[in-house]
């Protein structure tokens, strides 16, 4: 991991040779998150790059990226570790025959649990363990980046289980006790706000919100990401994204949307956003056809206050 961050500009100037254009807000979280030792719970609408930015943070650190995918009904076997019990009874079919030649002198239970005593042990230990997220990213062997993605899928017991490792950078396990990282990993959790956070989990966390961009940071992110799209047509391209956010829309676009739709426009070769062009292509830029309808209707009004036709 880069261990030294020269200042919030540097991350700024780094992403964006990466093609994560951030505002400096955004580049201010991550330079505090990594001196301050501080998880970073990013919220904001769906595809306005949050998942981008933990890449973009392991990138920019030379840090490992480990992702876990949160989701209703995610519990901590999955997220943290399993115990591979196909290998163990495997083995213990092995060693079956073994077993029975250590206990043929034994004339109880008790002495014949006290002799299988440090076997039982044997399989609960790293040879039957398969680590999960959380686990993978304290036990790395360099510092990381952990993306605890979509935290607000998770169900409130799950996030209660979190707080230890946000607070401190451990976990227990019955079988093995204390787990502590053997470095500290830069944590993100992502939420698209579809449920409320506890304020327990919220203390733990440095707190960025990422809107929609502006215009002048989409048309710029747009320039990165799709630097073949004609200048002129960005900007209208954008224009046009900004004004279907002013309406009362079931699913706004965001960013992801806005670059799907010029990379469409390079590949059909356009030149400008006629109606009959944006007409055939509003799916890719909206998810509900009502959302299309609504779009379709408001297109030629939007084309001559722009000068359009």
């Amino acid at each position: 991991m880069k261990t030294r961050i020269e200042s919030v500009e540097d991350i700024v100037s780094s992403f964006a040779g990466q093609g994560y254009i951030c505002s400096e807000q955004v580049a201010l979280a991550i330079y505090l998150a990594a001196q301050l030792n501080k998880p970073v719970l990013v919220e904001g609408p769906p595809g306005v790059g949050k998942t981008e930015l933990a890449k973009a943070a392991s990138a920019f650190l030379v840090a490992p990226l480990i992702r876990l995918q949160c989701y209703e009904g995610l519990d901590e076997s999955r997220a943290l570790y399993e115990w591979k019990y196909g290998k163990q009874l495997l083995y213990t079919q092995l060693l079956r025959d073994k077993l029975g030649s250590m206990l043929a002198d034994t004339d109880s239970l008790d002495a014949s649990m006290a002799r299988l005593g440090d076997l039982g042990e044997a399989f609960y230990s790293d040879t039957f363990l398969e680590p999960r997220p959380l686990l993978q990213a304290l036990r790395s062997d360099e510092p990381a980046v952990l993306l605890i993605d979509e935290i607000d899928k998770a169900d409130q017991e799950f996030e209660a289980f979190l707080l230890e490792l946000l607070s401190d950078f451990q976990i227990s396990i019955p079988e093995l006790g204390t787990v502590r990282a053997k470095h500290q990993p830069l944590v993100l959790l992502t939420s698209n706000d579809q449920r409320e956070l506890s304020d327990a989990l919220k203390r733990r966390c440095l707190h960025l919100y990422i809107p929609y961009p502006a215009p002048e940071l989409e048309s710029q992110i747009v320039s990165a990401r799709v630097p073949e799209l004609d200048g002129q047509l960005r900007d209208q391209l954008v224009a046009f994204i900004q004004y279907l956010r002013e309406q009362d829309m079931k699913k706004l676009p965001a960013i992801s949307e806005t670059l799907d739709w010029a990379r469409a426009l390079v590949l059909l070769h356009a030149d400008s956003l006629s109606q009959e062009l944006v007409a055939d292509t509003l799916n890719l830029v909206l998810k509900t056809e009502q959302d299309v309808t609504l779009a379709r209707e408001l297109l030629p009004g939007w084309l001559r206050k722009f000068g359009k036709r």
